[in-house]
């Protein structure tokens, strides 16, 4: 017999006020909470420290997700109703990507409590690692270990800046890399995951309202470009002497611009570009540059990429460089659940039916699990960004939301 849980009586706010110190990046502006560092370890223990004042029984599996249970009465965790998030940043992120989803998990359980729904199914909340890819390079690793997208040994031997892999890392953090891996046992106890999140674009400003329900994820991946060329003196070698793979990047950059705005509903960026040695008055030797691209037909984002490609290619030529080009990431777009799409909307009547450009956990989950999500009104409409925002009625409006989802959940 479990016992019954207990509600801390938080609000979102509240909650988010608590850590608000964490990881505050002095000189990007906002926040940078790369997985396994200080400040997302740290997060860790302050969502494990709510979790199990909640009485909720506290794990982390085999991949890193931390997880805290409601198990149903008989102390099963079959057919379970999940919710939850990420801690970690984008390097300047803001405030609400992703610690909003794990605070409104506390706060509707919270609800739940209060309403006193019971535990005739379990109910779990779920933290994720690297959803942000800021680390290791790779977006959703933790979903994707767990389901089998990504393969164990290429994970591990993923690196980050500082040349630790990620085998190293997550070692240093108290986890058994060798058993990194899917886990259909988990995923087969899972009825259901529903993630709520800050929006990310304006659709829910522009339409007046403070919740949507998610429709589908964009396709979208990462590739690393890669441009050698001849490093030498910037003062003794003449122009027409160079072969200058930081002029062959420049060109790519906006060459990628082109070729996006030429695709209706595309998006393709260059958000991360490294020079080697990256001196002053030295001639780059060596560019890597990452490319991110996104469209709603997971043909046309093959096709953008393939131009991209040949772009690297030709652009590079021309300087006297060689270009090379590697997939880091790829997911193919997502329709999440229509059925429960039509059940949130049962109770939420008013929350429009919104698509996002933006990858997630739930995204990856998907392939297995039945999956959806909620997202929260940002003002701003900017995201990954200091300027992110979501108003305070806003948010404990998503937290109700949720907990009214859960609830319906529950009770089918």
């Amino acid at each position: 017999m479990t016992p019954s849980l207990e509600t801390a009586g938080d609000t979102v706010a509240g909650l988010l006020a608590e850590i608000a110190d964490l990881g505050r990046d002095p000189v990007r502006g906002g926040y940078s909470r790369p997985v396994h560092g200080p400040a997302e370890t740290e997060l860790r223990e302050w969502f494990v420290s709510h979790a199990e004042r909640r009485r909720l029984e506290v794990h982390t599996d085999r991949n890193g997700i931390v997880w805290a249970w409601a198990p149903a009465h008989d102390g099963s965790r079959d057919r379970a109703v999940v919710t939850g998030s990420h801690l970690d940043s984008v390097p300047g992120g803001g405030a609400y990507d992703g610690p909003l989803g794990v605070a409104s998990a506390l706060v509707a359980f919270d609800q739940l409590a209060a309403r006193g729904v019971g535990a005739n199914r379990a109910r779990a909340i779920a933290v994720f690692p690297e959803e942000e890819g800021s680390r290791f390079g790779v977006a959703c690793l933790g979903s994707r270990l767990l389901t089998g997208a990504i393969a164990p040994d290429r994970a591990l031997a993923l690196k980050d800046a500082d040349g630790l892999t990620f085998a190293e890392v997550a070692r240093d953090a108290g986890l058994a890399p060798e058993g990194f891996g899917p886990d259909p046992d988990l995923l087969g106890s899972l009825d259901t995951f529903l993630e709520l999140h800050v929006e990310q674009g304006r659709g829910l400003v522009d339409l007046g309202q403070p919740v949507a329900v998610a429709s589908s994820i964009l396709g979208h991946g990462r590739w690393r470009v890669s441009l050698t060329g001849e490093g030498n003196h910037a003062g003794t070698t003449l122009m027409g002497d160079r072969r200058d793979p930081m002029v062959a990047a420049a060109r790519l950059v906006v060459r990628l611009r082109d070729l996006a705005r030429a695709v209706p509903d595309a998006r393709a960026t260059v958000g991360r570009l490294i020079p080697v040695p990256g001196g002053t008055n030295v001639i780059a030797s060596h560019v890597d540059l990452w490319v991110d691209v996104r469209h709603p037909d997971d043909g046309v984002t093959a096709g953008l990429v393939r131009e991209v490609r040949e772009a690297a290619g030709l652009l590079a030529a021309e300087e006297g460089c060689a270009a090379t080009m590697t997939e880091e990431s790829l997911s193919s777009t997502v329709d999440f659940d229509a059925g429960l799409r039509d059940e949130l909307l049962s109770v939420l009547p008013n929350a429009p039916v919104l698509g996002t450009g933006a990858g997630h956990d739930a995204g990856v989950l998907g392939s297995q699990v039945r999956t959806g999500m909620l997202f929260v009104r940002n003002p701003t409409g900017v995201s990954h960004s200091p300027e992110e925002a979501v108003e305070d009625g806003d948010a404990e409006a998503g937290a109700a939301a949720l907990a009214d989802s859960l609830e319906l959940l529950l009770r089918a």
